[in-house]
């Protein structure tokens, strides 16, 4: 489990976009990669590993692995530790800044990586 900090992504792009309110709507455009919002901090990110680890261990036995085929990984773990995060989220944008708390991050959590990754940003508005 692999956490990106987005922020420098999502700020360049709504700066590029010039927009100055709205929304930015952010995307994953994988289904074991999750989008959230909260404190890009270490040991946060630490245990936030293990909590899902712990809801969603890799060694345990899934519906989804009973059909498994040799050219498909096994990660039916990963599936089901993003439908726990979710895939998305919208920030407000007001005077061409995020509304965001002090602390909060939006991060990309790959749940079956590290590998590149695809995120779409988009500003409405």
């Amino acid at each position: 489990i692999t956490l990106v900090d987005l922020m420098p992504h999502i700020r360049r792009v709504l700066a590029a976009s010039g927009l100055r309110d709205g929304s930015v709507n952010i995307i994953s455009r994988h289904t074991t990669t999750a989008i959230t919002i909260n404190e890009w901090e270490s040991r946060l990110a630490r245990d936030l590993k293990s909590w899902l680890l712990q809801l969603a261990p890799p060694d345990d036995r899934s519906a989804a692995l009973e059909a498994w085929r040799a050219q498909e990984p096994i990660n039916a773990h990963s599936h089901l530790a993003c439908m726990l995060l979710g895939s998305s989220e919208c920030v407000p944008c007001v005077g061409g800044e995020l509304v965001l708390g002090q602390w909060q991050s939006v991060m990309l959590v790959d749940l079956d990586g590290p590998r590149a990754r695809t995120v779409g940003i988009q500003c409405l508005g």
